[in-house]
């Protein structure tokens, strides 16, 4: 297994659990960052406005997100009908380490990839998984830091209102 390091050790040394240890509201707009996907297409978060989008942080070694990831592509398949996006942005070094995950994982949701760790820092993540919930506008309302199966509650809740707003 890869060992992270860099930035996103950091990052990971300061939360790294199986439970959600915080979760909340922000009010701030999303960073406009630019993720590759597995073709090489460039995607910018500013093309998902008028969607609601959760952008979920996530790796290879990390050990909530082996249940978190599947539990988002379900929403996604569940809500994508009705505008809702998630874009599940990888940050292994190693896109080897990434793919093997993937490969056990079948998905339908978006994934991109970030090893530079550029994206993280752009929304001030500080444990993995990290997700942020983001409404039709473009601004951040909900973030989750780690991840327990009581987690998907509070994401349907939040994705129904954002969802039910104008």
């Amino acid at each position: 297994m890869q060992r992270p390091h860099g930035l996103i050790t950091t990052a990971v040394a300061m939360v790294f659990a199986a439970v959600v240890v915080a979760r909340g509201a922000a009010s701030k707009p999303a960073p406009d960052v630019a993720l590759q996907r597995a073709d090489g297409e460039i995607v910018h978060l500013a093309a998902y406005q008028g969607h609601v989008l959760l952008v979920d942080f996530w790796a290879s070694w990390c050990v909530p997100c082996k249940a978190s990831f599947p539990a988002l592509d379900a929403l996604y398949r569940e809500y994508g009908p009705r505008g809702f996006e998630v874009l599940a942005v990888n940050l292994d070094e190693r896109r080897r380490d990434a793919d093997a995950f993937l490969k056990d994982r079948p998905h339908q949701m978006t994934v991109v990839f970030d090893p530079q760790g550029a994206s993280p820092v752009a929304f001030g993540v500080k444990g993995m998984p990290s997700s942020f919930v983001i409404d039709k506008a473009g601004t951040i309302r909900f973030m989750h830091m780690g991840y327990s199966s009581d987690v998907e509650q509070s994401y349907r809740q939040e994705i129904n209102q954002l969802l039910a707003e104008r």
